[in-house]
């Protein structure tokens, strides 16, 4: 199978709410990227999240297997520091490989949830 997607992806419209409802872990509000390596090597993948007002932080470090998907909650990754909530930020993902990003959110803070979902943006 060959490789596809692309080595750098961007999303800017990152925002976890704080509130939830529903049973942990799976009605907490979070964002989420959703990586798929087509190729036959694992695809180490950085991550760094971008504040309004601070400088970016990263790299989070994570690797998706050959020929796998992998969903990754933002609000999961907490070295070197966790991501904060309720805040604006954006992401810089890069890749070995190429790899295909998407992202999503769910907030489950209100009766009604809420999901949406989007490419990010490849850079490359």
């Amino acid at each position: 199978m060959r490789k596809i997607g692309k080595l750098d992806w961007a999303f800017s419209g990152g925002r976890i709410p704080f509130e939830s409802t529903g049973e942990e872990p799976e009605f907490n509000s979070h964002d989420k990227i959703s990586v798929l390596n087509t190729s036959e090597e694992a695809a180490k993948i950085g991550i760094f999240i971008f504040y309004e007002d601070q400088a970016p932080v990263g790299n989070y470090e994570v690797e998706v297997e050959p020929k796998r998907l992998r969903k990754i909650r933002i609000n999961d990754l907490i070295d070197p520091e966790a991501v904060a909530l309720e805040r604006n930020y954006g992401c810089y993902i890069r890749s070995n490989i190429p790899v295909v990003v998407q992202f999503s959110r769910m907030a489950t803070g209100q009766q009604a949830n809420g999901i949406m979902g989007s490419m990010a943006f490849p850079a490359d």
